[in-house]
């Protein structure tokens, strides 16, 4: 694929010189052309003119043969030092004089397009063939006396040298463009070696990322775009290293979690099994603890479900109206029966303010405030308290939750929303945790657009602060 690339990036370059050169000498060699016949064209109507007027001026209208033999020394002084071959005739196409003496023409008629069009008056020109490969520049312009045409001076010259020149100058542009075309076409092989060879590292690199290794790095050098794809493949690869130590950690913690309640209920089956004369009251226990192990296995089921879909992205927002007060007071009557087991106690404070119903995910607030409210009482001491504040800041409902408990170290605060965390393993299991209920809560906060964070009270104890927009219908 990348040699298929660098075919492609080489041909392309090639291309557009090519094209560019070839429009380049077909440009130079037309505007050359153009200019060298003009300027010969133009040194011959000057010329001519010059003939005309002097021819004009001295003899009139006398274009009889004595008198061609007074204006033959005019001719040939303005033609000295040339190869122009100079004819003048009358009106009759008569030739009066002409430079060649070897075509012996003077008394008879020569006739040429452009001389036709002098003896209408006009000054013209041409471009012929001749014999001998040769080309031939030709103008003719009228002698007039009184304004009356009465004859017309023809000069004719080779363009030879001009088309050897301009077949001389094609020829260097073809050979500095073959010369120009090498030379890009080797630089342009050298560029896409250079702009390829590290995508050959990132090809390699994509393979390992792609059989599970992200360990895989490429060299990323400079700030050009090259560099900086390699930088963003490096980056992805940290990414995905991250994931997948989380997956792995994720695989473990939940068969750790799942094991442990399973190997309860596998320890009372076995020990129903073995016992023999059992008594109804013995059963009976062992059977309550068996639905306590399955109890606590299908919580960490039902919260594995929650974070699938929350990861996967089916689970959405069904915003409705909600009263935060209603919900506060329906999370806090839920858990007054465990708060009043361990003698502690909720209250709430909403600071007299009058909320107007908030656009929001009832369910999932109702257990973020629910699994926050229910940690601080199974951690909080008896006797305790917990505080449910909410208030308003901004465009923002904030929603505090506070307990009296031992507080959470500051090297652990971030650590606390990770899946299966627990700061004491073995009292979350005592009290039935899954360590699931903070992972579930920071996720349902972030899909509202919030933030969730813990810091610890003055004293002793936490506060988990819970910031929420603020939206309503009307707002």
């Amino acid at each position: 694929m990348l040699t298929s690339m660098r075919f492609t990036m080489v041909s392309t370059y090639l291309a557009i010189i090519v094209t560019t050169l070839v429009l380049m000498t077909i440009y130079v060699i037309g505007l050359l052309s153009e200019n060298l016949y003009s300027a010969e064209t133009v040194n011959m109507f000057a010329k001519a003119n010059i003939i005309s007027e002097i021819i004009s001026d001295g003899w009139g209208s006398d274009m009889s043969a004595v008198s061609s033999e007074e204006f033959a020394s005019v001719v040939e002084q303005s033609l000295a030092g040339t190869s122009i071959r100079g004819v003048v005739t009358n009106m009759s196409y008569s030739v009066m004089y002409d430079t060649n003496e070897e075509s012996d023409l003077i008394g008879r008629v020569f006739m040429r397009d452009v001389m036709k069009r002098a003896l209408d008056g006009e000054q013209a020109d041409t471009i012929t063939d001749a014999e001998n490969d040769m080309r031939l520049v030709s103008v003719a312009v009228p002698i007039k006396e009184s304004g009356n045409v009465i004859g017309c001076v023809y000069l004719a010259d080779s363009v030879n040298a001009i088309d050897d020149t301009i077949r001389s100058t094609r020829a260097s542009l073809i050979v500095f463009s073959t010369l120009i075309i090498i030379l890009i076409g080797m630089l342009s092989l050298g560029m896409s070696s250079i702009i390829t060879s590290p995508l050959h590292e990132f090809q390699d690199a994509a393979r390992e990322i792609s059989k599970g290794n992200f360990t895989k790095r490429v060299n990323a050098k400079g700030s050009n775009e090259i560099a900086q794809m390699g930088e963003t493949l490096n980056y992805m690869c940290d990414e995905l290293g991250q994931l997948e130590e989380k997956r792995r950690k994720f695989v473990s913690d939940a068969s750790h979690e799942l094991k442990t309640p399973m190997a309860g209920i596998k320890l009372i089956c076995d020990s129903l099994v073995s016992a023999e004369n059992l008594d109804y009251e013995v059963v009976k226990e062992f059977l309550s603890d068996m639905s306590d192990e399955v109890d606590r296995l299908t919580r960490i089921v039902e919260r594995l479900l929650v974070l699938t879909k929350l990861d996967a992205g089916v689970s959405s927002l069904n915003a409705e109206e909600v009263h935060i007060k209603t919900l506060i007071s329906q999370v806090a009557k839920k858990l007054t029966p465990i708060a009043t087991s361990k003698d502690i106690v909720i209250y709430t404070d909403y600071h007299d303010i009058d909320f107007a119903p908030a656009l929001m995910d009832y369910d999932k607030i109702y257990e973020t405030v629910y699994n926050i409210a229910d940690n601080a009482i199974k951690y909080s001491p008896e006797g305790g308290f917990v505080h449910v504040d909410v208030n308003v800041d901004g465009s923002d409902m904030i929603i505090k939750i506070e307990d009296n408990g031992p507080g959470i170290p500051e090297s652990e605060r971030d650590r606390i929303f990770e899946r299966f965390y627990r700061l004491d393993d073995s009292r979350a299991r005592d009290t039935g945790g899954t360590g699931l209920g903070l992972a579930i809560a920071k996720e349902a906060v972030a899909m509202h657009g919030g933030t969730i964070e813990v810091t610890n009270a003055s004293e002793v104890g936490s506060i988990f602060t819970i910031r929420l927009p603020y939206r309503t219908i009307g707002g």
